[in-house]
């Protein structure tokens, strides 16, 4: 595997912010380049593989400054609303000319006869637009597409003096198109409707009043009033009052969480009791849900490499149509058969069918909180058989806590707790945070007067001045306690397993040890047994840990190995190693694993913590503290990949099938025309069942309710 290098460059000036995310798209184009992400402070940072790409990221980051964002509005041809507006149109048109003909036919024969001319340039008036592209795709890719095909039948049944059979293809053909459309962009807009900030006005502090002003009108530092059932209009800290605030637009999570002076609180959110006074941190596009937004809408235009195979597939079977009407007319001379041919296609179902999913699954998986930045990373998620979990931040919480004091028989809890807590109250040791907790919660005193010598690698030894004289104290491993021949020691119980243990002593004589942990995640364990009944092979940790302790967690969980005491190096040559077998899904927090999530086939930061990092390191992120939303999202994507061959299938048997008949003389063009365009339109509303399909992550556990039980330990 070659050397994974890192550069972090610059970016120019004149650059805006909403050109960021099409620069890391264009970046991750390049080949050799693992991950592109633009820092909130105008960094680059880009890890790649080979070392030739820093002159490429150098010319793309040229460009990009000689390029002026376009400020005019978008092309109707560009815009899918515009599109599905000029659909309708020509369906209706088509559809009021069919029937206008059909009544002259049926009323003035002799008229209609008459009409030849007009009805001619009826259809090619409406069919212009078609014809146009098929012509110009003829030229400009030297192979026929679908147009070119639709635009051959139009022009075809024109020469044969029946137009009225081309107006009838253009009828269903604009309505079929029509509804895919409307689906493929209900499913576009779905995540921005669901995140959508409906706020244009705002409670803003001016001058020690509160007065109403536009969104607009907002800037970091102000202050502004959330009331009960608003929604919070930018992202900041509570500087006073309290809430509970409904997160479920950004994490998933339909359980409130508890915001008061000094949280942070982001916009989109809902105030759902209470009111609090907000200071704005980031305004508009600035705010995680814009950015949110913004990555959803084009996470949708980085294409998997299935919608690749779907567009070549396409391409190679229109010449077949063409073929098949060759044959058809030397054989038969019937131009019913032949136009049979020319109104069937399997382009647009094979490449609605992988684009309408795609696009479906990067939705869904959006509205609970998992964000998936392209369609690449849903089909490759399909064919992950190896998970690997860091320990710290994503297997544990990452917070250390007190689980367990042990007492010698003369000692009491209290008192134990207290001295060692007086002799780690100075200490940079990163479990005495843990101990010093402990004592708060149990609201015991903690004398400040203690002197203090570190011993390095073994402990803390302490002097305090209590009542009855000087007090010696001892807080560190059972090392440093034979060190100083500390007796009673043999006299303590230590659970088998247990890990970061510190035992305290006084005056020469042990009174206990007290057990500190950094506890499991919920519903961990009940995620990985999900993970392994889709089909996960082998599932892993990775920890910069003791042995020690990686051991303990391994036996908690049932993993199928670990490795410990890893450097962030080490845990990347690893995964590189793993890959040669293996599809490999790394999960970590986003920040010390960002090579390890580079090297991986898919890598998952996961954490609402650590959430804006997270957002620009990984090819997926949980925005929230939830472990089932892993398999769940995995579960999405082999749903996503099995209805994209359900979809090929299915347009693939109904062509064919209309084809052979078609060929045969047993259909007329108009029902040829009317299978192949139900066809389509089937297959983009089986896509669109992604986006309504229950998924049994968002519900809040209940107290009695009936629920999975799988037994959770919170020892680590």
């Amino acid at each position: 595997m070659p050397e994974l290098y890192h550069s972090v460059l610059q970016l120019p000036r004149g650059i805006e912010k909403n050109r960021h995310c099409h620069i890391e798209a264009r970046a991750r184009t390049i080949p050799g380049v693992e991950s592109a992400l633009v820092n909130d402070d105008g960094s680059f940072s880009v890890y790649f593989r080979n070392p030739e790409v820093r002159n490429l990221l150098h010319d793309l980051l040229s460009r990009e400054c000689r390029t002026t964002p376009r400020k005019t509005a978008p092309e109707p041809e560009g815009d899918p609303e515009a599109e599905a507006r000029t659909c309708k149109i020509n369906a209706l048109v088509s559809l009021g000319g069919f029937v206008l003909l059909e009544a002259v036919k049926r009323s003035f024969p002799a008229l209609f006869g008459k009409m030849s001319l007009i009805r001619s340039a009826f259809v090619i008036l409406i069919s212009k637009g078609i014809i146009g592209n098929g012509v110009s795709g003829l030229i400009r890719e030297h192979a026929p597409n679908a147009d070119t095909l639709t635009a051959t039948a139009v022009i075809a049944s024109i020469l044969a003096g029946k137009p009225e059979s081309s107006l009838s293809l253009l009828v269903l053909s604009n309505f079929a198109e029509m509804l895919s459309l409307s689906a493929a962009e209900k499913a576009r807009k779905h995540i921005s409707r669901l995140l959508g900030l409906k706020e244009k006005f705002v409670w803003k502090i001016c001058d020690g009043t509160v007065s109403k002003v536009h969104i607009d009108n907002v800037r970091a530092g102000d202050r502004l009033v959330a009331y009960l059932g608003e929604k919070i209009s930018a992202d900041g800290v509570v500087v006073s009052g309290s809430a509970a605030v409904d997160q479920s637009s950004l994490t998933g999570e339909y359980v409130p969480v508890y915001r008061k002076a000094g949280d942070p609180v982001f916009a989109g959110t809902v105030v759902q009791s209470g009111q609090i006074v907000i200071e704005a941190h980031r305004v508009g596009d600035d705010t995680n849900l814009s950015r949110i937004v913004h990555m959803v809408e084009n996470a949708q235009n980085r294409r998997a490499p299935v919608q690749n195979f779907a567009d070549r597939m396409a391409s190679m079977l229109v010449p077949i149509s063409f073929i098949a009407a060759g044959l058809i007319y030397l054989t038969t001379r019937d131009v019913q058969r032949v136009l049979n041919m020319f109104f069937i296609d399997y382009s647009c179902g094979l490449r609605l069918s992988t684009a309408t999913a795609i696009s479906a699954a990067i939705s869904r998986a959006a509205q609970t909180g998992v964000l998936v930045k392209g369609g690449n990373f849903i089909e490759q998620l399909s064919d992950v058989d190896t998970v690997i979990l860091d320990k710290t931040g994503t297997i544990t919480d990452g917070h250390p806590e007190v689980t367990e004091i042990i007492t010698a028989p003369d000692a009491s809890e209290e008192e134990l707790v207290m001295l060692s807590a007086a002799a780690e109250r100075n200490s940079s040791h990163p479990l005495a945070e843990s101990i010093l907790s402990y004592a708060e919660k149990r609201r015991i005193a903690i004398p400040n007067n203690a002197s203090t010598e570190v011993v390095v690698g073994r402990g803390i030894r302490a002097s305090l001045p209590l009542t009855g004289g000087e007090t010696s104290v001892l807080v560190g491993s059972r090392t440093f306690m034979e060190e100083h021949r500390i007796s009673g020691l043999s006299s303590l119980r230590i659970p088998e397993g247990a890990w970061n243990v510190f035992y305290v002593a006084r005056n020469g004589r042990i009174m206990g040890a007290v057990l500190i942990a950094d506890p499991v995640r919920k519903d961990l364990k009940r995620a990985i047994n999900r993970l392994r009944r889709e089909g996960i092979d082998e599932i892993l940790m990775l920890t910069g840990d003791s042995k020690q302790n990686a051991e303990a967690v391994t036996r908690l969980l049932d993993l199928d190995g670990y490795q410990s005491n890893m450097l962030p190096q080490d845990k990347a040559d690893f995964i590189a190693r793993k890959q040669l077998g293996s599809r490999v899904l790394m999960v970590g927090d986003g920040i010390n694993d960002a090579p390890a999530l580079a090297y991986a086939d898919i890598g998952v930061a996961m954490g609402g913590k650590s959430t804006d990092i997270a957002l620009e390191s990984a090819d997926i992120t949980i925005t929230s503290d939830e472990p089932l939303k892993l398999p769940e999202v995995l579960k999405l994507s082999r749903r996503t990949m099995h209805l994209v061959r359900q979809n090929f299938a299915i347009t693939i048997a109904v062509n064919s099938a209309a084809l052979l008949l078609g060929a045969l003389g047993k259909i007329n063009p108009l029902l040829a025309a009317t299978i192949h365009n139900a066809s389509t339109v089937a297959v983009v509303l089986n896509s669109s069942r992604l986006l309504f399909e229950k998924t049994n992550i968002q519900r809040p556990r209940l107290s009695g309710g009936t629920q999975e039980t799988e037994r959770q330990s919170p020892g680590f």
